[in-house]
């Protein structure tokens, strides 16, 4: 996925806003039904990757970023 520009987020919020001042209101039900799905798939990917990432420490041991430093001088 690609990185938009201020300008752009902008113009496609408009452009959404548009198109939801228009639309009838169980179509407004099924658009923050379909975002608020979104928003929890997100959710639980941050909480799989924070499992992940504590199993790893746990497996593999931690480093500080000053150890890292410090090794790789």
């Amino acid at each position: 996925m690609a990185i938009k520009s201020e300008q752009e987020r902008q113009e496609i919020i408009k452009s959404i806003d548009v198109l939801l001042n228009q639309a009838y209101d169980s179509v407004l039900d099924e658009i923050l039904a379909y975002l608020r799905r979104i928003d929890d798939m997100e959710d639980e990917e941050d909480l799989q990757a924070v499992k992940e990432a504590r199993e790893d420490r746990r497996i593999n041991g931690a480093v500080s970023w000053n150890e890292y430093k410090e090794y790789n001088k």
